[in-house]
């Protein structure tokens, strides 16, 4: 199998920073725990599967779709205090 070559593609590495908002985002967020998002997901499941039980569908969805954000919330979190950020 031959490998791809994309040459001119992309952003090189310190070619780009981040703007300033970004800046003082990650600056925030990199002091909440990751273990944070994490519990908050969960509480949402929880919060959704309760609501389910007390026969409130649309709002058991409603909840049970903040899961997935959360989680990539607290993976972003995780990679900006491991790699760091501009």
């Amino acid at each position: 199998m031959t490998e791809a070559v994309f040459e001119g593609l992309g952003v090189k590495a310190h070619e780009h920073e981040e703007g300033p908002t970004t800046k003082m985002i990650e600056q925030y967020t990199s002091q909440i725990p990751s273990g944070f998002y994490l519990g908050l997901a969960f509480g949402a499941v929880g919060a959704s599967l309760g609501l389910r039980l007390m026969g409130r569908d649309r709002d058991s969805q409603f909840v049970g779709h903040w899961v997935a954000p959360l989680l990539i919330m607290g993976l972003y979190n995780k990679i900006v205090r491991l790699q760091g950020s501009d």
